[in-house]
């Protein structure tokens, strides 16, 4: 599941960017888009992640083959490719005209100022690899978008993310205090000597151990960890 972000959330939609999609690199792989646990990367949600400045200068939205004509070509040749036969494959033939976000975000890094937080994930295919470009209800059940579609991100609020969107030593008993953006888009108690800016402040810290008995094979959904099903509560300020 390529879900950092816990169920648990308060903020008001005026602080949701819903302006950017996943910039698609020439490492990442469509099928590792995935809807399961084992499946974790930039298009998760949960990820702090940066504005790509490539796109500047670019009409905002358009379709498919027009909006990423002038985008990088790891964009376009794989979403061609996902998307299926298009006009570019076909001309003057009918063809299905995909709605394309051209600003991109990136996954944030360690001294890096974060745009917000990912509050939808970026899926092409379900647990059973079976493309979700068909079945839009269970995009919808999975909180997910399609690639090439736009990504609501979070500025400002509380959310509750796993352990899985944190870098390790992000601990302690009910500990508040500040915390800060650092390597792979995760969040860290480190400013690493005031080069790692602050994104929010940390509220609290629980565990969700118990909830299917703390056993392998049993261990909680959405940590993604068989021994350790920890989850921060972050007051998110950018």
């Amino acid at each position: 599941m390529a879900n950092r972000l816990l169920p648990f959330r308060q903020y008001n939609e005026h602080f949701v960017i819903n302006l950017f999609r996943l910039k698609i690199g020439s490492e990442d792989k469509l099928e590792d888009f995935k809807a399961d646990k084992d499946s974790s990367g930039s298009h998760d949600a949960g990820v702090l992640v940066k504005n790509d400045v490539s796109w500047a200068g670019l009409d905002p939205a358009g379709y498919h083959n027009d909006a990423l004509a002038n985008t990088a070509l790891t964009d376009k040749t794989k979403l061609d490719a996902y998307l299926g036969a298009s006009k570019d494959n076909f001309p003057h033939v009918a063809h299905n005209a995909y709605p394309a976000a051209v600003p991109t975000f990136e996954v944030a890094g360690a001294g890096d100022r974060p745009l917000g937080v990912t509050l939808r994930q970026t899926l092409a295919f379900d647990e059973n690899g079976e493309k979700l470009l068909y079945y839009r209800q269970k995009l919808e059940d999975l909180y997910g978008v399609l690639p090439g579609e736009v990504v609501p991100v979070l500025t400002k609020g509380v959310i509750t993310v796993a352990k899985s969107a944190c870098v390790a030593g992000v601990n302690g008993v009910l500990a508040a205090g500040p915390v800060y953006c650092g390597a792979d888009g995760k969040f860290t108690k480190d400013d690493d000597s005031n080069k790692n800016a602050q994104v929010g402040t940390l509220l609290g810290i629980g565990d969700r151990d118990g909830q299917f008995g703390g056993t392998d094979g049993q261990e909680d959904y959405f940590a993604g960890d068989s021994t350790d099903g920890a989850y921060y509560i972050i007051n998110l300020d950018l």
